[in-house]
């Protein structure tokens, strides 16, 4: 079977809703949450990055639970666990019911973002994922455009309070009914073990362990400075010398380079195998920190645009590259697998590079950019170990 355009656009559009809801929720609500229930800010990104570690727990058993039934069924149990979630943070009365709700919305996001979403096309696709994946992260890639002002719409009207409510609702009826409208997909567990007393078996073994731990290494690092840079772009770019006027207008330009970087991986891109685009996509962020190094803040808008189309490539190589390099066979649960750590390093960096920036300023920029180069590193010693498959 053959990915659909509708299968693609309504996975899409739950995606969309998905993030727009959850990851990109706090910076927009954040500031009102503390100040009414009588909190610092930073605890509310505490409750956040709480989220983010069960995430990274939950995740390789909801992949697990899509590789035997197929994604529509945890898709559409993440419909409930997300409105649940926000429907306990618009009722929450204090620090307890805080941290109450954004673990309801970490069980969601470790089985509802876009781990779940690959393991329910290739549950439905197999090797021909590919093209789909990329659909899917170009459709939700506007997720922030679309939840970052409909959040700062509703707080202005309905309160932060009632935002919260407001999307929830928005889960218990679109989602709701784009995640059931989903074909059912076939188990994708992983095939009967060969003898242990085969060689062959014993290689290709040792072969899947080492290209399982590079490519969970590169996840981490390449989540690792998405996140770091989210959070601390604008301060970032000014302790380089940049206006705040330009950073402003440099971090305007990421989600654009994001996007036009996903639209050239299904266009040109999707001809060449995904670890020579993930290579290439891996390099964007040092390249531009290193013209930002250099030249300072006349350099600010290609670094963003470098960094953006970077990211914007490896979100999709964060479900392809699994499936071409150990094939369909047990998606889920090994991609909840390689992403536990990428999720740790989630929740970890925007405290971690803070430090570092307030340490060293724009020269906090030498610790992602190795971290960008020792993935390329680990990226260069990945190859293809999967088993021939029918599928």
């Amino acid at each position: 079977m053959e990915p659909t355009t509708s299968v693609i656009a309504r996975l899409g559009v739950a995606q969309t809703l998905a993030w727009g809801s959850t990851y990109y929720l706090p910076a927009m609500l954040a500031t009102s949450m503390a100040r009414d229930l009588g909190v610092a800010p930073a605890t509310i990104f505490a409750a956040f990055s709480t989220a983010l570690i069960v995430s990274a727990l939950i995740g390789p058993a909801a992949g697990r639970m899509i590789d035997r039934t197929g994604g529509r069924q945890v898709l559409v149990a993440t419909s409930l666990i997300f409105a649940s979630g926000l429907a306990g943070l618009g009722f929450a009365q204090g620090v307890i019911g805080l941290f109450a709700a954004w673990l309801i919305l970490g069980i969601g996001m470790g089985a509802g973002l876009y781990e779940a979403a690959f393991a329910t096309l290739v549950a439905l696709y197999g090797n021909r994922s590919r093209g789909a994946i990329t659909g899917i992260t170009l459709i939700a890639g506007f997720a922030s455009t679309v939840g970052w002002p409909l959040s700062t719409f509703m707080e202005s009207h309905i309160g932060w309070r009632g935002a919260c409510l407001a999307w929830a609702a928005l889960h218990l009826s679109l989602g709701l009914a784009l995640n059931l409208s989903m074909p059912r997909g076939t188990a994708t567990e992983p095939p009967p073990a060969k003898t242990a007393s085969s060689p062959a078996a014993g290689e290709l073994a040792t072969s899947q362990r080492l290209a399982s731990f590079a490519l969970a290494f590169v996840f981490a690092a390449t989540w690792f400075i998405s996140t770091a840079m989210a959070a601390h772009l604008p301060r970032l770019l000014q302790a380089g010398g940049a206006t705040l006027a330009t950073a402003v207008m440099v971090g305007a330009l990421i989600g654009p380079a994001q996007v036009g970087a996903r639209i050239l991986e299904f266009g040109l891109l999707r001809k060449i195998h995904p670890l020579l685009s993930a290579r290439i996509a891996a390099a964007l962020h040092p390249a531009g920190a290193i013209a930002f190094g250099v030249a300072g803040a006349p350099a600010a808008a290609l670094f963003g645009v470098l960094h953006g189309a970077g990211n914007g490539i490896l979100t999709i190589a964060k479900g392809t590259l699994p499936l071409v390099i150990f094939g369909p066979h047990g998606y889920g649960h090994r991609q909840g697998i390689l992403m536990v750590p990428a999720r740790v390093a989630q929740a970890l960096a925007p405290w971690l590079f803070g430090i570092c920036l307030d340490a060293f300023g724009a020269k906090a920029l030498w610790l992602s950019s190795s971290l960008g180069v020792a993935a390329i590193m680990m990226l260069m010693f990945i190859r293809q170990v999967s088993e021939p498959a029918g599928r």
